[in-house]
């Protein structure tokens, strides 16, 4: 199972995100439900821009951004559309990843 960890700063930003584990919705190389969940997280990663705002681990299995100040406008919007897809690919995908916020 993907879980999916979301954290909100106090201003309502999101400030973390993490991403673990694996759908097991197919057999090794053939999970859609992975592959559309990496290529979403790997994508967004990708458009940040402002380097000194947030850490990222990015490596098979485990994804990470954690801010370290507030975001600019673009970073923002990066993160929310990260969490928009995954939103979107648990709706039809419930058996195979779990999502967890703080709000």
């Amino acid at each position: 199972m993907i879980k999916i960890k979301i954290g909100h700063a106090s201003n309502h930003q999101i400030n973390f995100l993490e991403v673990k584990g694996h759908a097991n919705s197919a057999e090794y190389g053939k999970d859609l439900v992975c592959a559309a969940v990496s290529a979403i997280v790997t994508g967004g990663f990708n458009n940040l821009v402002n380097f000194k705002s947030y850490e990222i681990i990015l490596k098979e299995g485990h994804a990470l951004f954690k801010a370290n100040m507030p975001l600019d406008a673009h970073d923002e919007t990066v993160i929310e559309t990260i969490v928009c897809g995954l939103r979107t690919i648990y709706e039809s995908n419930q058996k195979f990843i779990e999502i967890k916020t703080d709000e």
